[in-house]
């Protein structure tokens, strides 16, 4: 079952056109990773599928709510970590405050951060900081969950404790949509991989077909990223 639909979409910024005719579609459970060079589109279409941008042509349908994990953490500096994962389902989807607090306090458990429920998002480090926006996500209870590079703005040494949360999710069989530069994550966690180039996807597939691809760009790509 097909729990997102992208259908030609078009976006442009100041007359330059930076997607076009844009389509995919991500079924539930799968795991899809978009890659490509600085510039390709990457970002815009995550930022069109989300509503935090305006396509000005196409079309994209959600079975479902989704939510998304954004580079910086975005995290509120002045609410608790507990109260930064429990505001949003208070407030906007008027749960039950016990239902709320329990399932944070166990998110927080999934992430290794049982001991900073009390503590605010200063006196956390990067990863500590990105797991919080991960739990924070979740809480919504989305259908789909969008990733923008969310281990972009961690150094090295704190990347792969939110790979490892994100691969985890997705042994869990959460639907996830990932833009990433981590090339051996997009390879050994997604179900499929979309490498845009310039606007467009210039190759798709399983990760064996795209990182196996004869795609004369895709190659480049690659190589670039082995030097």
């Amino acid at each position: 079952m097909s729990l997102l639909e992208v259908k030609n979409l078009k976006k442009s910024f100041d007359g330059l056109e930076v997607l076009k005719d844009i389509s995919l579609t991500v079924e539930q459970g799968e795991v899809l990773a978009i890659i490509g060079p600085s510039g390709s589109g990457k970002s815009t279409l995550l930022r069109c599928c989300t509503n935090l941008e305006t396509a000005e042509a196409g079309e994209i349908h959600y079975d479902g709510e989704f939510g998304l994990v954004f580079q910086n953490f975005n995290l509120f500096p002045h609410f608790s970590v507990l109260k930064n994962i429990t505001d949003a389902p208070l407030r906007v989807q008027k749960r039950k405050k016990d239902e709320v607090f329990t399932e944070a306090r166990e998110l927080l458990r999934k992430m290794g951060l049982s001991d900073k429920a009390d503590a605010y998002p200063y006196q956390l480090s990067g990863g500590q900081q990105q797991r919080v926006s991960i739990a924070r996500a979740l809480a919504m209870n989305p259908q789909v969950l969008f990733f923008d590079e969310p281990t972009s703005a961690l150094d090295p040494e704190l990347t792969g404790e939110i790979l490892k949360v994100i691969k985890d999710l997705a042994a869990e069989h959460m639907t996830m949509v990932i833009v990433t530069h981590e090339m051996n994550f997009a390879k050994n966690v997604a179900d499929h991989i979309i490498f845009m180039d310039k606007g467009v996807i210039a190759e798709q597939g399983t990760p064996e077909q795209v990182f196996g691809s004869e795609n004369e760009r895709m190659r480049e790509f690659l190589g670039r990223l082995s030097n």
